[in-house]
């Protein structure tokens, strides 16, 4: 077996495997053999079925698959070998390849179109300058999770007198035209409505300061805005049996009801961060604002990393890349897209090939080995962030480790998770090597850079 390779240009080349009748014939023999004892064939007994019949009953077929076979192991062998940097998957060339009949011929002549990666440098040093922004936690900020803590796991208690947001609970009772109640009306005992979230503000007026055992007469239908929907939730009827209530009703305040944030103590503290685990409010601020700050740690990474990239893709420029051989992978990988995917997301498509690439000459730079561990990490810090997205600070080993291995059973979970194990290996080393141009920023700065 011969297997050559030619450059066509640059970017391009031919990869040309010449197949002789001595590479397979041992493994078409055996194949053959095999099919022979399984062979159950009118007239013969099970293994017994002559060589000669089953060759011309099989010896194309089985030639034809250990010539694939071996195209299959070599050809990737050989790229491998001989260190071609290729993209995506060899192609056959047709218009090269001479015609195939296994029937006929022993000998074999193959030719594959190859992808050629264009050679650039990528490696980073100290002449490279990013910048890095660190995000300034204030003290309103740390005020504001203290009052989001508190509200999250706070209670409803009963009231006498009504303030904004409280919400009422009563007798709700259709009037006639004089202001009594209406024979045959619509009545609803235990009413529940939020006051405050009424549309119509003079609506809204009539509950201000009412207490328990008052009577209040206001308009439902202009207190929503003729919504169907709500007011077929506050009267429970259907939506459609609600088109006719446009006149006054009688509430008689039964309940008040009040949320009641939760008291900035000692409960709260366990709560949020385990049992004991914090003392005293400035201990609880104190957790906060490093809880804050190594959250926006992870984000001033993920922004270096974009503008790692950005950098990156500035210096390196436009490359030379196969495009008419990438069009035609991109079509194959695709076959369920319409005819103008490829070329609607080609260009887009060279621009992440280009950062992969890059990517991959920087983890050959920094030496970067990724354990399963690593990926592990990877899951457990994406696991905690979500938890802390419900006030859990602090998640008990036991759990994350639950929660991580769930997301590594899932293939599309465990892709994204090495590429972020990975970029934050890269990120790591990257900031060690090229100038930092550190800047100090708020949180609202920092936003503003993603718009």
């Amino acid at each position: 077996m011969n297997t050559t390779f030619e450059k066509v240009d640059a970017v391009n080349g031919l990869i040309t495997m010449q197949i002789e009748k001595a590479d397979y014939a041992e493994n078409v023999e055996k194949e053959l053999k095999n099919f022979r004892k399984k062979a159950n064939m009118p007239g013969f007994r099970p293994g017994q079925v002559p060589m000669g019949l089953i060759k011309k009953r099989f010896g194309t077929e089985v030639k034809a698959e250990a010539v694939d076979k071996l195209i299959r192991e070599k050809l990737y062998g050989y790229i491998r070998d001989e260190k071609l940097n290729i993209l995506g998957e060899p192609l056959p060339n047709e218009e090269k390849t001479p015609k195939t009949d296994f029937e006929l011929q022993d000998d074999f002549t193959f030719v594959f179109d190859v992808a050629l990666a264009p050679e650039f440098d990528a490696k980073l040093t100290g002449k490279d300058k990013v910048d890095f922004y660190t995000i300034e936690v204030s003290d309103e900020m740390v005020q504001q999770q203290v009052e989001s803590y508190a509200g999250r796991n706070g209670q409803y208690t009963k009231v006498e007198k009504y303030e904004p947001k409280d919400m009422v609970k009563g007798l709700l009772a259709e009037l006639d035209a004089e202001g009594n109640p209406k024979d045959g009306g619509v009545q609803v005992e235990g009413a529940v409505m939020l006051p405050d979230y009424m549309k119509n503000d003079e609506e809204k007026a009539k509950f201000t300061d009412c207490k328990v055992n008052d009577v209040l007469v206001f308009n439902p239908s202009r207190a929503y805005n003729d919504s169907e929907t709500e007011l077929a939730s506050l009267l429970r009827l259907k939506k459609e049996e609600v088109g006719e209530m446009k006149g006054d009703f009688s509430f008689q305040v039964e309940e008040i009801t009040r949320y009641q944030p939760a008291p900035v103590d000692q409960n709260l503290f366990d709560h949020i961060f385990g049992e004991g685990k914090v003392n005293s409010e400035e201990e609880f601020r104190s957790r906060i604002r490093q809880a804050m700050g190594e959250q926006f740690q992870k984000d001033s990474e993920f922004k270096f990393m974009l503008d790692l990239r950005k950098h990156l893709l500035e210096r390196i420029g436009k490359l030379e890349f196969p495009e008419t051989m990438l069009k035609r992978i991109m079509r194959l990988n695709n076959p369920d897209k319409e005819e103008n995917f490829v070329e609607e997301n080609f260009e887009r498509s060279l621009e992440e090939l280009t950062w992969q690439l890059a990517k991959e000459q920087l983890t050959e730079q920094f030496e970067i080995k990724l354990t399963q561990e690593d990926v592990l990490e990877a899951a457990k810090s994406v696991t905690k962030m979500q938890f802390a997205q419900y006030g859990m600070m602090e998640v008990p080993e036991e759990l994350l480790n639950q929660y991580a291995q769930e997301m590594l059973k899932k293939k599309d979970q465990t892709e994204g998770l090495v590429t972020r194990a990975i970029e934050q290996k890269i990120a790591a080393k990257a900031k060690e090597t090229v100038k930092l141009n550190e800047k100090t920023v708020s949180l609202d700065e920092f936003n503003k850079m993603f718009k």
